[in-house]
């Protein structure tokens, strides 16, 4: 079989693939053919009777559960603005992917973050596997390929009931190609604020594979440039120095010279959306939709970038770390910023455990 699942090859869409397309949500939960839609609303049988989930507070859901060998192609997700607590909290609801039966998760993060869209925030990302349109109906189009099992869930810490909407879209097929490897993204936040320690976007990865993207939710906690430090990759054997090493965050996520303009004599961040990177979210005031807008924020940075056309590929081992340097004007200087990430890369299973998860306290970004 060719790799017809994979989305980003146009080329190849002509081409007429064996398969089965199916697809998961709430009007169809267990994507069973000529079984979507039967619930009734008012408007009778069939008419828009169950469009989605109620999620309680600590509710684990599993809401996709698929024999294979298949290929989960798309996913789209939602749930509302506000809660009827008066708030809304993407942070709040963690993202679990299993393949093949396996006990530990190969995805696991809090959903916002997953859609690139951190610190509780919401706001539209444009590129080429990760999409959030207004009002934050959030896309995924990374392909999720597995042999014998696929099993999503979705955990609520939220303090009160959401709704929320989810179609998941996958593809039944008689087999994968023998060097298929599994999806996989973790998220990631240290609360070590040591000046010149580095920050681990991911680590412990063993086998063999590629890694295919990172988002970055960055919070400036210090005056001037934040952006001078270097994005490392260390692989198969590295040890104190990287095989691949970048020039600069801003460098890393396709910018240059800060993302920032000359305007009216002020420096002013240039947000942007691309298909492979981008600088999507910069904000110095709260917009988690809070109750309480607070207009004293520090400045937070949201960045993707995606090695899509040049996957990092590893044999035995991949660490991912970028530092914290600043420059005032006058000289480099180490910074104690906050960090959130999620790095997201394909391998051989099994994995190795990640970091347990902290709670939504926790992550919520101060």
């Amino acid at each position: 079989m060719s790799n017809d699942y994979n989305g980003f090859n146009l080329a190849s869409i002509a081409h007429l693939p064996k398969g089965r397309s199916r697809s998961i949500s709430a009007e169809n939960p267990n994507g069973a053919p000529g079984s979507g839609g039967k619930e009734a609303s008012g408007l009778g049988a069939g008419r828009k009777g169950r469009p989605c989930l109620i999620l309680k507070p600590g509710e684990h859901v599993t809401i996709a559960e698929i024999d294979g060998p298949g290929v989960i192609q798309s996913m789209w997700m939602t749930f509302p603005q506000k809660s009827s607590k008066g708030y809304y909290a993407p942070s709040d609801l963690v993202l679990r992917m299993y393949w093949d039966h396996e006990e530990t998760p190969s995805v696991e993060a809090p959903l916002g973050d997953f859609f690139c869209n951190g610190f509780g925030a919401r706001y539209n990302v444009n590129s080429l596997p990760i999409v959030v349109n207004p009002v934050g109906g959030m896309n995924c189009y990374f392909p999720m390929p597995f042999r014998r099992k696929a099993v999503i869930t979705v955990e609520s810490q939220h303090a009160a009931e959401l709704m929320f909407f989810y179609q998941i879209n996958y593809m039944l097929v008689d087999e994968l190609p023998e060097d298929t490897g599994y999806f996989h993204a973790q998220w990631r936040r240290e609360h070590d604020f040591t000046p010149g320690n580095d920050f681990t976007i991911i680590d412990n990865v063993r086998g063999r594979g590629k890694y295919v993207g990172t988002f970055l939710a960055w919070t400036a906690l210090g005056r001037y440039w934040w952006g001078e430090g270097e994005v490392k990759f260390y692989m198969d054997g590295d040890t104190e120095y990287p095989t691949i090493c970048g020039t600069g965050v801003e460098d890393y996520f396709g910018g240059a010279w800060g993302f920032t303009e000359v305007e009216n004599g002020m420096r002013i961040e240039q947000i942007y959306n691309t298909p492979y990177l981008g600088y999507p979210y910069y904000a110095t005031v709260d917009k988690t939709l809070s109750e309480y807008t607070s207009p004293d924020s520090v400045p937070m940075h949201g960045l993707y970038r995606w090695h899509i056309a040049d996957p990092i590929l590893f044999e035995q081992q991949l660490r991912v770390t970028v530092q914290k340097i600043g420059n005032d004007g006058l000289r480099l200087y180490e910074r104690i910023d906050d960090i959130a990430s999620v790095a997201y890369w394909y391998q051989t299973e099994p994995h190795a455990p990640f970091p347990t998860l902290p709670s939504a306290e926790a992550r919520w970004p101060r």
